[in-house]
This record gives structure tokens, sequence and C-alpha cells, in this order.
């Protein structure tokens, strides 16, 4: 690590504050931050167990529930061990490459994420809107397409943010991150160069990615609320809207949460740090908490599982 004219050259290791502002609480912010992190753990793992072994699962919908849990399992594992290892262990430091592969997996999971959301939505929207073409059309090799599919659009998408920091920026003012993870604007800050390269780019991948996904979620749910609400039954309109009901919370945590921490951290300049970094870590710790608890309560071939695991471990 060199130093000139007051600004670092290719840093080698880099410094995370945590949560700026609450450092003197951040051991005791780490307890709930640790409790929702198992618990997601723990909820995904069983989703993934039941749909694995229960065959009448092997459908559309459960595997890319099943996907969804790998998926938060992976993001949620990429932030927490380090994180806690800061707010406990008072373990700051991170080398400079770790740092931007942490950051490369986060914002790849991320995307995953909602490619699958957007997958799950489109599998609805056929299921209600065309049920008779539905098992033709997502078939098993379907499925393995766009598994494969939103996983090389995330890679490859956040992949130049990894290589613009790289090549383009060398001479940092600091080696401190006021984040406690390696968030891509995080990074991009501490560059004494100029960064809007890096800055539109990573505005292009978000907006290509959430604004692409949840304009196809939004007008697929629009479809299925006409379809729905044209069912002369009652109760067919209440099956059908059952259906949908986990999707929709699942879906509106993950992208109100997603939008607000992205506009917050890149234009609420009058919003004090620590509320950026806690929507930033509310973000990623949140939805893979929520979602195998959703999906537990209002699926009940899921619930129904659960309960057969857990009441054969009382009866033994």
């Amino acid at each position: 690590m060199y130093k000139l004219n007051g600004t670092v050259f290719m840093p080698s290791v880099l410094t995370l504050v945590g949560i700026p502002g609450l450092e003197s609480v951040q051991a005791w912010i780490g307890i709930p931050f640790c409790a929702m992190y198992i618990f997601a753990l723990f909820g995904n793992s069983l989703i993934l167990v039941i749909i694995k072994s229960e065959r009448s699962l092997h459908e559309p919908m459960y595997l890319f529930l099943a996907m969804l849990g790998a998926t938060d399992i992976a993001l949620s594992t990429c932030i927490l061990p380090k994180m806690l290892g800061i707010f406990w262990f008072h373990l700051p430091k991170i080398h400079f490459d770790a740092c931007l592969l942490q950051m490369w997996l986060i914002h790849t999971f991320q995307a995953i994420e909602s490619g699958i959301l957007l997958a799950m939505a489109l599998d609805r929207y056929v299921a209600i809107c065309d049920p008779l073409r539905h098992a033709a059309i997502f078939t098993h090799q379907l499925l393995t397409q766009i598994g494969v599919g939103v996983t090389l659009r995330g890679a490859l998408l956040v992949a130049p943010c990894l290589i613009l920091i790289k090549c383009r920026l060398k001479y940092y003012w600091t080696t401190v991150v006021s984040h406690s993870y390696c968030e891509h604007m995080a990074i991009v800050k501490l560059a004494a160069e100029d960064t809007r390269i890096n800055k539109i780019y990573g505005l292009f991948v978000a907006f290509s990615v959430l604004g692409f996904d949840i304009i196809f979620i939004t007008v697929s749910y629009i479809q299925i609320f006409i379809t729905v609400f044209s069912l002369p039954q009652k109760e067919a309109r209440l099956k059908a809207f059952n259906t949908c009901i986990a999707h929709i919370c699942v879906f509106l945590e993950f992208y109100l949460l997603a939008f607000f921490s992205l506009f917050t951290h890149r234009f609420g300049f009058h919003i004090p740090p620590y509320i950026h970094i806690l929507l930033s870590n509310l973000y990623l710790l949140v939805p893979p908490l929520l979602s195998p608890i959703v999906y537990g309560v209002k699926t009940k071939q899921i619930r129904n599982r659960a309960c057969k695991i857990f009441h054969s471990k009382d009866a033994s």
C-alpha cells in the first residue's frame, strides 16, 4: 500500500466500519441479526429438504421455491459471518480482492433472486390464465434453462462492476468503508478518481435487473387478477387468488426493501448513514427470513409435510 498526495494507491486491505454511528451498540445489534440468519438458514433448509423428499412437490412452483431458498441461504451466508466478525470480534479488516469477491457474490445473488421471483410470477400467470398448457410449457428442461439463465444474467451483469473498480480505480481517499459489508457504491465512493462510469453502470445494472423484472412481474399479476376476478364462481376465485398470496407477499417485501435501500443509499443525502446501512442489512436479511415463513404458512402441502416431520420427531 503506497500513499501519494493524501491518497492510497491500490490498497491491499480495507476496513469495514460496520454501522457508522452505532459502533457502541453493534454487539447488541448482532444478536437479532444472528437470530434472523439462524432462522433463515433453518427455514430455507427445511423447505429444501421437504421439496426434495416429497415427489408430489416436484412441480414448477415448488422447484422455483427451492431455487429461491438456496439463493437466500447463499446470499445471507455471504454477509452474516463477516458482519458478526465485525460486531462481536472486532475483525473489520478484509483483503481488497476478497471485498470485491463479496461484492460480486452479493449483487449476483440479488439479481438471481429477482430473476427467480420473475419466473415464479410467470409460472402463476400460465397456471391461472392458461392452465391447459402449463405442463407443456413449464417442463423440467425449461426450469433448468431458467435456473442457468438467471444465474448467468446476474453473474455476467455484475462482473463489469468488479472489473471497472479493479482496472479503473487506482487511487483512494481512504481504506475505511462506511458499511458492514462490501457494497458496490460504498467501495466506489472511496475512490479519488472519476467514478462516473462506475456509478452509471451500477445504476444500469440495478434498473435493468430490478426494473425489467418488476415490470414483467407487475404485468403478470395484473393479467392474473383480471383472469381471477372474471371467474364466475366465488370459490374458484378464492382458490386461484390463494395460490398467489405467498408470491405477492415475498414480491412486495423484496422489491420495496430493494428500491428503498437503493434510493436512500444513492440519493438520500440528508438521511443519517446508520439508516442507510441498517436498511441495506435488512434488505439482505429480511427476505431470506420471511420467505420460508410466508410459504410455510400459505402453502398447504409444505405446511402439512413440515407438521409430519415435527410430529414424527415428537413421537419418537
